[in-house]
Parts: C-alpha cells; sequence; structure tokens
C-alpha cells in the first residue's frame, strides 16, 4: 500500500490533516501507520485570532485539512468552526459532521486517520469519511430513554424506562433499534467481520460483552474513554456507548479505492461521492435532464 510521504517530482507530500474538537475524540493509533489527530482545543472559548492562526498553520502545513466534529459539539464550537473557515474563504478546509454518536465518531476518524498515511488525495481522502460510515455499527446501553431524542422511542419504552432496573439496547447507526434488555435479546448487527470498541459511563452491565459481542460475531472488543460528548448525544450519564468497525487499514484503502473517483467541475479536486466535501458543489444537473424535464 503505497505511504503518502512518497517522493512525487522530487517533492515529498504531507499527509492531509485529520482535526478533531476535543482530546477525548483523538483515540489512540489502531496501527503503526495511524496518524496523530489533529485536537482543535476550546474553540469556542480561545480569542477567534488565535484559533484563526491555528487553522492557518495546519492548512500551510498539510494542504487540507478535515474536522470531524459530533452532532453534539457546542453551538459555539460549530459557529466558530464556519466563521474560521469563512474569514479564511479556503477551500481547503473540510467540515465533516456525519450523523454517529461521539464513539462511533471518533472511530470514523481515527479510519481517516489511518488512510492518510496512504496516497489517497484530500478529497478522495475526505470522501471516504461518508463511505466509511455505512460500515460501522454504533449503539449504547442506557439506563433510562426518557431523553433519547435522537432515535425513534416508543411510548411504551418511555413507560418502561421509568421501572427500576430497567435498560434498554439501542442502535442509532446505520439502521435505529431499540429493545429492553432480557434473556435472549440482541440486535441486529453487522453481516461482516468487525471488531467492537466498548466505552463504560455510569452504568454497570457485562451484557455487551457476554451477548451482543458473540451474537455479532465480533473478532475482539477493545475499550476506550467515553468521549464528554456521549452524555448529552444519548441523554442520560447511564450508559455504555459501544461501536463495531473495519480495523484493517488493507481493507479501508481497498473500500475507498474501488469507488469511482471524479473531479469537483468547481474546485477541481478529486472526490468521490455526489458532492464535494471541501467546496460542497455537487454535479450539475445533465443537459439532458433538465430539457426533459
Amino acid at each position: 500500500m503505497p505511504a503518502s510521504r512518497q517522493a512525487r517530482n522530487g517533492e515529498l507530500r504531507v499527509p492531509t490533516a485529520i482535526a478533531v474538537t476535543s482530546a477525548d475524540m483523538a483515540l489512540p493509533p489502531q496501527d503503526e501507520r495511524t496518524l496523530p489527530a489533529v485536537v482543535l482545543r476550546d474553540l469556542d472559548q480561545r480569542p477567534l485570532d488565535q484559533a484563526l492562526s491555528e487553522m492557518q498553520a495546519l492548512i500551510d502545513q498539510h494542504g487540507h485539512v478535515v474536522v470531524v466534529s459530533s452532532q453534539a459539539v457546542s453551538e459555539g464550537v460549530d459557529r466558530r468552526l464556519h466563521t474560521i473557515r469563512s474569514i479564511l474563504e479556503s477551500d481547503r478546509i473540510a467540515l465533516f459532521r456525519p450523523n454517529l454518536p461521539p464513539l462511533g465518531l471518533a472511530v470514523l476518524a481515527r479510519q481517516l486517520r489511518q488512510l492518510a498515511s496512504c496516497d489517497l488525495s484530500p478529497g478522495v481522502l475526505a470522501s471516504a469519511g461518508r463511505l466509511l460510515t455505512h460500515y460501522i455499527h454504533a449503539g449504547a446501553l442506557l439506563g433510562s430513554v426518557t431523553k433519547l431524542d435522537r432515535v425513534p422511542v416508543g411510548l411504551k419504552s418511555h413507560a418502561k424506562s421509568w421501572v427500576p432496573g430497567s435498560q434498554f439496547a439501542v442502535i442509532a447507526h446505520p439502521e435505529p433499534q431499540l429493545v429492553r434488555v432480557g434473556p435472549g435479546v440482541t440486535l441486529e448487527g453487522p453481516e461482516f467481520g468487525t471488531w467492537m470498541l466498548v466505552a463504560k459511563g455510569q452504568l454497570q452491565s457485562d451484557w455487551i460483552g457476554t451477548t451482543l459481542a458473540p451474537a455479532w460475531n465480533a473478532m475482539g472488543l477493545r475499550e476506550a474513554t467515553l468521549p464528554a460528548e456521549s452524555v448529552s448525544w444519548w441523554g442520560t450519564s447511564k450508559l455504555i456507548e459501544f461501536c463495531t468497525y473495519l480495523p484493517d487499514l488493507s481493507v479501508l484503502y481497498q473500500l475507498v479505492t474501488s469507488v469511482r473517483q471524479s473531479v469537483c467541475h468547481w474546485c477541481g479536486i478529486d472526490v468521490i461521492g455526489d458532492r464535494c466535501v471541501f467546496c460542497s458543489a455537487t454535479p450539475p444537473v445533465h443537459e439532458n435532464q433538465t430539457s426533459s424535464g
């Protein structure tokens, strides 16, 4: 698998920077080629000039920056990211905010950090985020669903959540699922080999390790620190978050490079998929389609 620092026309290409908005979203390396994450700390609390200088330095050093942030991030951080991109007027900053729970998002950011070591162009690497979300199963074991608003919850589940000792297993991605945990109860999982990552909050249970992981034929299970944003995302601190993912760089690389690439008609960068992650342009409607409409 080609490395990104190989010589091209006598020059070394510096890998695209993968940035996250807090240190707990920067998971430990998956392998020896996983690049470190850039942590944009306290974006909404530091002076704007300082944050602008930091981002400009990243662009100068890496050429392109992909910022992966959670939908549970504070409004202040989200506004600051858009402000920075707007002021710098840069199409070298991609703001990627998929609908994944925080732990699943941290895993996705790490996969992009793995791929950043390869010979993928910035546009293809950034576009890979959307592709790889389809291979992540993300959920949590919850002590209550009364404040869960990111996954459809029926009235019966709300009522049962008031029963002392009730626990609920929830899948938020790729398809919502919610069950009350009991003997023989499990969830539909991936149909391909994955590893499982678990992050424990203030809930005591071994259900994920003893029931869910075997049911999903997980190839292994590892633990991580619970991201701070998980509590607000799931609506409770009594949780254990989990997700499954493809760990091998060779598999990730093959998935990404097997997809047809195209050139963004607006900024000219190579992309996969139907939207450029840097300038947000979509392919123009074909003349035949417009005339037939």
